[in-house]
């Protein structure tokens, strides 16, 4: 019989569900359904198809479809069985002594409405409550074991970009020069998949664009875009070639053990001219500013605003984070086993940085018929500053 192996240690996993617990029992809800899969891993340390009850007080039970055998494995519950149907969900968890809750928490920031018009009906006796914020903010301040992996793939972030040198030649394809950086990412344990909590947004990798090319606008919620390899993809790298002195943007994340490293650096093969070179030490310039500021308490919106100053004193109003109107309205977001986690450095953001967070701050201008400078590096809060866990040079790498 195939052995699986359990990552998440079980002291981890039950003060996760003990906080949670605590989130449930302030917010008068008796239990939540967990469905979606980077909650269900985040609480049950398996990704399996099925079901996740929590009750207020109490043992969860974690129901599988599939696999059960695995999810048993991997996972550090002690309630674990298999079930069917969803239509079961009640009974099973009453065998387990679980009440049926009169107000049921669930994600219904990532629920279908088919999915919610089902546990309506097959909870019809008890109240849906939105729990999906109190579990965000509860991802949002990292333990001491989740910082521990996200240094490891920020570390393999770094070995990423300093094979950048090795992997890339004039001439060559974006798409190509991708390949060969995401074939040597898989080589250190990168696990493919990069996992998003927003609404039909996807992400293969992260961007890898060349000159003009990559301040061409797309759909994707980044101040980058790029042609892509054809319009159902719509960003990323494409078919453009890499040339000589013009800004090559390396934006990719790294996953290892389910947790994210976003990292930015700039690569040119030859010297830039000296605008760009400007508008880079410019975006350098923004993220000290912040690094000097952002500390716990610090409201994330103040910090936006605070960028957004910077950057028009300096020139670059119509550039930053984007060009023309459509310019993104954030400058930095949350990471973890999602790559849009809480907090997000952004206009009208109320929500204060706490010790244990980890940010992607991003500050980058897009100048069209140019390309991109800037940076972006995972940071860490800590009690007195914001903590670089990315460390590969910020300087324009030329080559």
């Amino acid at each position: 019989m195939i052995k699986y192996s359990r990552t998440t240690p079980e002291a981890e996993q039950q003060s996760r569900i003990l906080a949670l617990q605590q989130r449930l029992e302030k917010n008068d809800v008796d239990g939540v359904l967990i469905l979606q899969k980077v909650d269900m891993f985040y609480y049950s340390g398996t990704a399996q198809q099925g079901w996740l009850y929590i009750p207020v007080q109490g043992e969860p039970v974690l129901m599988i479809f599939k696999d059960f055998h695995r999810a048993r494995e991997e996972s550090g519950l002690q309630q674990v069985v298999c079930l069917v149907s969803p239509k079961k969900i009640p009974q099973t968890i009453a065998r387990f002594g679980c009440s049926i809750p009169k107000n049921l928490g669930l994600e219904m920031d990532v629920l279908s409405v088919n999915q919610y018009i089902l546990f309506q009906k097959i909870f019809s006796g008890s109240n849906m409550i939105d729990i999906s914020l109190q579990i965000r903010l509860q991802r949002a301040v990292k333990s001491d074991y989740e910082i521990g992996l996200m240094r490891k793939s920020s570390h393999m972030a770094d070995k990423v970009a300093a094979k950048v040198p090795d992997l890339i030649k004039e001439g060559m394809t974006e798409i190509e020069f991708a390949g060969l950086v995401e074939a040597y990412a898989r080589s250190l344990g990168h696990q493919g998949l990069v996992r998003m909590r927003m609404w039909d947004n996807d992400l293969f990798y992260g961007h890898i664009m060349a000159g003009p090319g990559a301040a061409v606008p797309s759909c994707f919620a980044s101040p980058t875009g790029g042609r892509g390899v054809n319009p159902s993809i719509a960003q990323g790298p494409g078919f453009d070639l890499i040339k000589r002195n013009e800004p090559i943007l390396v934006d990719y994340i790294f996953v290892l053990d389910g947790y994210i490293s976003d990292h930015t650096r700039i690569f040119s093969l030859g010297s830039l001219p000296d605008d760009l070179l400007k508008a880079h030490d410019a975006m350098l310039e923004i993220q000290d500013m912040v690094k000097q500021n952002a500390i716990p308490g610090s409201i994330t919106g103040d910090l936006y605003e605070m960028m957004i100053s910077m950057a028009e004193a300096k020139g670059y109003k119509d550039y930053f984070m984007g060009a023309g109107e459509r310019r993104i309205r954030f400058t930095g977001h949350g990471l973890g086993l999602e790559l849009d986690e809480f907090p997000f450095i952004a206009q009208g953001q109320k929500l204060a940085l706490e010790k244990g967070m980890i940010i992607a701050l991003e500050p980058k201008v897009v100048l069209p018929g140019k390309g991109v400078v800037g940076i972006e590096n995972s940071l860490l809060v800590t009690q007195n500053s914001l903590e670089s866990l990315t460390t590969f040079s910020d300087e324009i790498a030329i080559l």
